[in-house]
């Protein structure tokens, strides 16, 4: 029997051996029988060896250990902290932002400890009030969460964040797949229209506004934004693969379970800047929301003809939403992912320096996404001009994404992206928009905190002088001279800076007990 037992392993690599000779599709595997298996094991789990044994602090992409590590402690309540100096390679990186602080300022910060951990943080703008929209509102927080739609994200993800939203007064993007019960837990929407027109459509797929106008009198949501491209994939469509195709996702779609769910590269209710102002008007006087365009930047004679047509005032968007070519929580080729689409620190400034053209952009909430929910980031996007922030997979982070890059596979080990059901099971709602919430209220308080030790009173005041982009550590340059901004763009009007002046001035007491100097004695 024992012989039997010792001969049981032997048999199996026997077997093994014989196979990997036969078989014709591995070279490797005929020319290295049984042990070639160990070079596919390995690269099988090259991506995790890599982020936990391998790379350094600051070398992973899209984000970093530090990155995540970040969020991870903000979004637990715990010490975000970083000890004995950044790691960061300053001395060799080019394209490095340094944000300037002022030793003295006007504003006087509050005193208490616990300054800014509640604070809401809103919009400079009021979204729909140049175009005099019916439900025209100021968004209550600078930090939103950006487009990300069922079916890319599990049911309980997407009740994580959208409850995550309602504990922070953040905006919840719907995403193009539709409004689904999953978002109807508290936050408020904003709906996205995408080009195959998901919960919005006729049983032959197009879009049908007596059906758009239910399903937003049913939610609450805010706004209504067209999707044209998004930074992962622009001029392609959504993709969403059939692993994730589930029963659920075909019925509140309209497509077959099981199959590739591709949206259109395009939309069919325009073909042009014009006909797609008159789209906007259409929906804005049926619903009575602000509308706005989310695109990634790549050919700019859109957006010159788009400046062109908003010029007279008679028809506009709302609201732009930018979308850098680094983003990307959806699946999509390598060469779109990495070469198509302009990233946002050189796409963004374009298509506002456009708008400041043509004065235009106190009219416009300019909304940026792409790796913005990290503070360095966002500072450089409010400087730009950017009045909120979309964060995605920052957001992923903190309801439990490991960055296992497993999103397109329906394999999502902590159930975020994923429509299996048993990995779904695995992350709790009520636990994980907890987190949410802290992240998006530790992102907040640190955005406050720059734009204290910037001497403003809101990051949103925060200009393109207060930050300097780096050369090596020889020489830096004036972001205002590295993307061209003339004196007084990137910053809202002298009359929006002062509404927002007046929302932030805080109750809780402040410096500037001692008296005054007698500067009058000689």
């Amino acid at each position: 029997m024992r012989w039997t037992k010792a001969l049981l392993p032997a048999a199996g690599l026997a077997g093994v051996a014989a196979h990997d000779l036969l078989q014709r599709r591995r070279s490797l595997l005929r020319n290295f029988p049984v042990i070639g298996h160990a070079r596919y094991a390995i690269e099988a789990i090259g991506p995790e060896l890599r982020q936990y044994v391998v790379a350094g602090n600051d070398e992973e992409r899209p984000f970093t250990r530090d990155q995540r590590r970040w969020i991870y402690a903000s979004a637990k309540g715990e010490n975000n902290y970083f000890g004995f100096g950044t790691d960061n390679d300053i001395e060799r990186t080019d394209g490095y932002p340094i944000i300037k602080h002022r030793t003295f300022s006007a504003v006087a910060p509050p005193s208490h400890p616990r300054a800014g951990e509640e604070i809401t943080l809103p919009c400079a703008k009021v979204m729909g009030a140049a175009r005099g929209r019916a439900k025209a509102f100021r968004p209550e927080s600078v930090v939103n969460v950006s487009a990300m739609s069922f079916g890319s994200l599990s049911s309980n993800a997407v009740r994580a964040i959208n409850e995550g939203c309602a504990l922070t007064g953040a905006l919840h993007n719907t995403g193009e797949g539709g409004l689904v019960p999953h978002h109807r837990h508290g936050g408020d929407l904003i709906f996205q229209i995408g080009t195959a027109y998901f919960g919005c459509r006729d049983l032959d797929g197009a879009f049908d506004l007596e059906r758009l106008k239910d399903l937003v009198a049913s939610a609450p949501v805010r706004a209504l934004e067209i999707k044209l491209s998004q930074g992962a994939k622009p001029g392609l469509g959504g993709v969403l693969p059939a692993a994730k195709v589930s029963a659920e996702i075909a019925e509140i779609r309209g497509v077959r379970p099981g199959q590739d769910c591709i949206s259109p590269s395009r939309h069919a209710e325009f073909s042009d800047v014009d006909s797609m102002l008159d789209w906007v008007e259409l929906l804005a006087d049926a619903t009575g929301l602000p509308v706005g365009i989310k695109s990634a930047v790549g050919d700019l004679d859109f957006w010159h003809g788009l400046a062109a047509a908003m010029a007279d005032g008679q028809r506009g968007v709302d609201f732009i939403t930018v979308d850098g070519g680094e983003g990307g929580t959806g699946a999509a080729p390598l060469t779109f992912s990495d070469s198509v689409a302009l990233p946002f620190r050189v796409g963004f400034p374009r298509v506002y320096s456009i708008f400041a053209d043509a004065g235009l952009t106190d009219r416009i909430v300019f909304t940026g996404s792409g790796k913005l929910g990290l503070a360095d980031n966002a500072i450089v996007a409010l400087a730009l001009g950017c009045n909120l922030l979309g964060v995605a997979r920052e957001a992923m982070f903190a309801i439990g994404c490991i960055q296992a890059q497993k999103c397109h596979t329906d394999t999502c080990p902590v159930g975020v992206a994923t429509q299996n059901a048993w990995l779904a099971h695995g992350l709790d709602p009520a636990v994980k928009s907890v987190r949410l919430a802290g992240y998006i209220r530790t992102l907040r308080r640190d955005l406050l905190k720059v734009a204290e030790s910037c001497g403003v009173l809101h990051p949103g005041l925060i200009d393109v002088d207060d930050v300097e982009i780096l050369s090596g550590n020889q020489e830096g340059r004036p972001l205002r001279d590295v993307v061209g901004y003339r004196p007084g763009w990137g910053t809202p009007s002298a009359e929006q800076q002062a509404e927002l002046t007046a929302l932030m001035t805080a109750e809780a007491p402040r410096g500037g007990t001692a008296p005054e100097s007698d500067t009058t004695q000689g």
